[in-house]
């Protein structure tokens, strides 16, 4: 009888642990070696209002020049490579809400919905057309890539983004990765789309997350993780353990006034 409990206890405990583990793992139904198709050559495409630096260089450095405002190079050595040009000493340019910047001596350009490379050609084109240079090489960048990360993470922040591809797992690693009360299978990414913003729910314990178009997450994204039902259950418990404290020191607190008063009337 007592091997049986003890038994039942043990094998209790260890559906426990089992139950805890697929709350806290990532991909389990994606086995060991599986192969995931994902976007080729996947790049972060302009939007309004996004901020862009663009540095137009030439063998012959002079007539890049036009193009560029004169804070954006460092200095320029004789081969006409760049010199140290710092971050805040380039040119900075706005897309309006049309998706249009406005250019030196090219003029106005439709660059929203292209990526950085496609700009960068188009941008090469133009100059090319108009005859201004023969051999113009274009370097966009964006100025502000940056996702928010909310929720139950270890670290929750708006975080910068260095590179045009990042995914939403790198993304929670840059922010400490989810706490143990964050909730894998709803994890939710609010993404501005034609100037209304849309919700996309990713479950992070399937491969299917592969499939989400915030897999890879672009500029101005939030991420928000919720927490599961552990966490609503612990906060719900610490309340009402809070509320029958202060309920009790209350009760004391009358019960020991109350004996003053009748000790001081005898």
């Amino acid at each position: 009888m007592r091997c049986l409990k003890l038994f039942i206890v043990v094998a209790t405990l260890l559906l426990g642990a089992c139950n805890a583990q697929q709350r806290v793992l990532y991909l389990q139904d994606v086995e060991s070696g599986s192969e995931i198709t994902l976007p080729e050559n996947y790049q972060i495409r302009i939007k309004p209002l996004d901020q862009l630096t663009i540095v137009v260089n030439s063998k012959d450095p002079m007539l890049a020049l036009p193009f560029n405002s004169s804070s954006s190079y460092g200095s320029i050595t004789t081969n006409g490579n760049m010199g140290n040009a710092t971050e805040n000493s380039l040119q900075v340019f706005t897309v309006d809400n049309k998706g249009y910047i406005t250019m030196p001596i090219i003029g106005e350009i439709k660059c929203g919905g292209l990526t950085r490379m496609e700009l960068a050609t188009l941008i090469e084109n133009k100059i090319k057309e108009s005859k201004y240079i023969s051999d113009p090489l274009v370097n966009v960048r964006f100025a502000n890539l940056s996702v928010s990360i909310i929720g139950e993470v270890s670290k929750p922040g708006r975080y910068d983004i260095k590179r045009d591809k990042i995914t939403i797992l790198e993304a929670l690693a840059l922010a400490g990765d989810m706490t143990i009360f964050g909730s894998r299978e709803d994890v939710a990414v609010i993404r501005e789309i034609d100037g209304k913003n849309v919700v996309t729910k990713l479950d992070l314990r399937s491969g299917e997350m592969f499939n989400s178009p915030c897999y890879y997450l672009e500029q101005n994204d939030v991420v928000v993780v919720s927490p599961n039902k552990y966490k609503a259950a612990t906060a719900e418990i610490n309340q009402n353990r809070s509320f029958w404290i202060s309920l009790a020191s209350t009760g004391i607190s009358l019960a020991t006034l109350l004996i003053t008063i009748i000790r001081a009337s005898k």
